[in-house]
């Protein structure tokens, strides 16, 4: 299937159509520079279509007005959808960002099917509410969907995070504008022409392809969008908030970056499962997740024989040939961020971190993208690479040497996304999850996830939560209807 043939163009109203002014960039594979196809470089001209036909769909309630149960059923042929999809949709996800065509297929093709079914199974099992007012009201509290929901999604985990926002936002009535990442655009696409032969109506999902300041923009600022949804670096989340208000005070909701504490503790139950989990997590998807645990902090008096283990363990991370089911590493999404990435390695150099392994660029596979897993130690929390978000295969080694000192650390931080903790001792690991300021914290585990759960983050990693039932609360609205009742007896 590696001669698959891609359609860039953007779809609208249950559509595949051209950019209005026919413009379109190159979609290009950092697995070996290929090129993929062009896709539609949409703007201002193409988000008005897609707002006004996810409007027209909103206000006849072709979609808002179905049963709950009906669109259930729909939400699950969707799902189903993507599974029947799941090889070519995988190798899309491949060769679009250049993560290793068996984790597309089992962890994103998988996930995102599972959110899709999950909310479509969840919708009509959602009560409303009875107000206890005296018995001379009847106060009825109703959740509505808010109505057209713009969604921005990044280039990292494409259908995942689509379907984290698109799944409870059209299974709770809404209609749905798409603008995916530039850098990962083509299963977005295809997720939209899955849905429309599932039986999601035309103009109740469309995607918008294109970049930030074309599309994005006049997404966000779109005096006719009711909610804007967005994932993606701290610096676009701030103007996505400062949009929402410049607009119409749509309600804006935006899952952030991160720089995760990892903290492993002397009496660490399990040394080995933790080693396993801080390497595997900060490689995993060439170390281009938001939550990765990029800064360890080992207490000092097992710092040694930690990195002696973590270190043997780095050689199983060397980037290989994404469409080849040995690999577990592969290429960095695009030229931008392998530059951006090779720049922290520098600065952690030039800052006096020591090396340990990785830092350079290789090649496994002709024409592509690709940078060895790096390890950092004697890190400061001082250090740009203890500071910022990095996005790649860099992990950044610190040291403690008590509880009250690695919290005050992990929370010297203007992320709050995820953490772990790993202790024997139950009172600390309750203490410490406790202290730190992060919307999810593991114990004795890292990343271990389910669609129960919330997601998302404190401080400047975001407002609002993805995934669990939570996530109806940032799609629809809350109404009071209060009915007068003068009783006859």
């Amino acid at each position: 299937m590696t001669d698959l043939t891609f359609d860039g163009r953007a779809f609208i109203n249950g559509e595949r159509i051209a950019a209005r002014d026919g413009q379109t960039f190159d979609c290009i594979s950092p697995v070996d520079g290929r090129l993929l196809t062009a896709v539609a470089r949409c703007g201002e001209a193409d988000i008005d279509a897609a707002v006004a036909a996810a409007r027209a769909a909103f206000e006849d309630r072709r979609w808002s007005g179905m049963a709950p149960a009906q669109r259930k059923r729909v939400m699950i042929k969707f799902a189903e959808q993507l599974i029947a999809h799941a090889d070519e949709l995988a190798l899309t996800e491949t060769l679009d960002m250049g993560k290793p065509v068996k984790y597309a297929r089992s962890v994103d093709v998988n996930s995102a099917a599972n959110c899709i079914r999950w909310y479509g199974e969840a919708v009509d099992k959602v009560y409303d509410e009875i107000a206890p007012t005296p018995s001379t009201a009847l106060a009825l509290i109703t959740r509505e969907p808010v109505g057209v929901v713009g969604v921005i999604v990044p280039w990292n985990y494409p259908m995942i995070m689509a379907a984290w926002k698109i799944a409870p936002a059209l299974a709770a009535g809404n209609s749905v504008v798409l603008k995916p990442s530039e850098k990962s655009p083509l299963t977005a696409l295809r997720l939209a022409e899955l849905a429309l032969a599932a039986g999601i109506p035309p103009g109740v999902f469309n995607v918008v392809p294109g970049y930030g300041a074309e599309a994005g923009s006049p997404l966000a600022l779109h005096m006719d969008v009711d909610c804007i949804a967005f994932t993606g670096s701290t610096r676009v989340g701030k103007q996505i908030h400062v949009m929402a208000g410049q607009s119409n005070l749509k309600r804006a909701w935006t899952e952030l970056g991160g720089k995760s504490p990892n903290i492993v503790f002397a009496d660490c139950p399990n040394l080995d499962k933790a080693v396993e989990a801080a390497v595997g997590s900060i490689f995993f998807n060439q170390g281009e997740s938001c939550n990765a645990p990029s800064r360890l902090f080992v207490e000092a008096s097992i710092k040694e024989a930690f990195l002696e283990k973590a270190l043997k363990l780095v050689p199983q991370y060397q980037p290989g040939n994404p469409l080849e089911k040995s690999t577990v590493m592969g290429a960095i999404v695009d030229r931008t961020q392998l530059d951006t990435v090779l720049r922290y390695i520098e600065s952690g150099r030039q800052e006096g971190a020591k090396l340990l392994a990785g830092g350079a660029v290789v090649e496994p596979v002709k024409g592509g993208l690709y940078v060895q897993p790096t390890v950092f130690d004697g890190v400061t929390n001082q250090m740009t690479i203890a500071r910022e978000e990095i996005f790649g295969p860099v992990l950044s080694v610190l040291s403690f040497t008590d509880a009250a000192d690695v919290v005050k650390q992990a929370n010297s931080n203007i992320y709050g996304l995820q953490a772990a903790v790993w202790t024997r001792d139950i009172n600390k690991a309750h203490g410490v999850a406790r202290a730190l300021r992060a919307g999810t914290v593991h114990v004795n585990s890292y990343d271990e996830d389910d669609i129960t759960v919330p997601f998302g983050g404190f401080k400047q990693s975001g407002v609002g939560r993805d995934k669990s039932l939570h996530a109806f609360d940032k799609y629809t609205e809350t109404k009071t209807t209060w009915i007068r009742i003068d009783s006859p007896v």
